[in-house]
């Protein structure tokens, strides 16, 4: 495939914990699939508390268990990502509306919806936030991740080999 790479930005509220895990997962399966030129990949939370940081320790250990790093440093979404990506995946119904109101005030060209309506095996809407849960509620989220990166990565598949979206969900406005 060739052409512009595909720009994904991965959404939560800090940085720290989905939204890098996501960022890895989806980085981890193209490395798989030998795609990484085909697609630029970050993550970003809404909320300013975490930026600089390293994700959290405990997702960091959870990923490493299943051979994914994280390799980002925690940063807030910015109302220039709204043009700079194509396609923004947001974890829950908060962060969709916060990065649906960011577009309110300006004019975004990247798709914005829910990470979960790529999922194929599990029927979540939202990606819980396992910051203050245990190990079990990392692992969880990394079983979520999985299966919506895998079917994210399979619908921008068909949309680069087309030329245009392909059974996306609809735009959040």
């Amino acid at each position: 495939m060739s052409g512009r790479p595909t720009r994904v930005l991965f959404v939560c509220l800090g940085n720290i914990c989905r939204s890098p895990a996501a960022e890895g997962v989806f980085l981890h399966q193209l490395a798989q699939a030998g795609l990484e030129a085909c697609f630029e990949v970050d993550s970003a939370g809404t909320g300013s508390w975490h930026v600089g940081q390293a994700a959290d320790p405990r997702m960091r250990a959870a990923a490493e268990r299943r051979g994914i790093h994280l390799p980002s440093r925690a940063r807030q979404l910015a109302a220039a990502d709204l043009q700079t990506f194509d396609h923004i995946l947001t974890m829950d119904a908060e962060n969709l509306a916060a990065v649906s109101a960011l577009g309110r005030r300006s004019r975004p060209t990247a798709t914005i919806t829910p990470l979960l309506q790529y999922c194929r095996h599990f029927p979540q809407a939202e990606v819980p936030d396992p910051y203050y849960g245990g190990e079990a509620g990392f692992d969880h989220v990394l079983d979520l991740l999985e299966d919506a990166c895998q079917g994210l990565l399979s619908e921008l598949l068909a949309e680069r080999r087309s030329g245009e979206p392909v059974d996306s969900p609809p735009t959040a406005s």
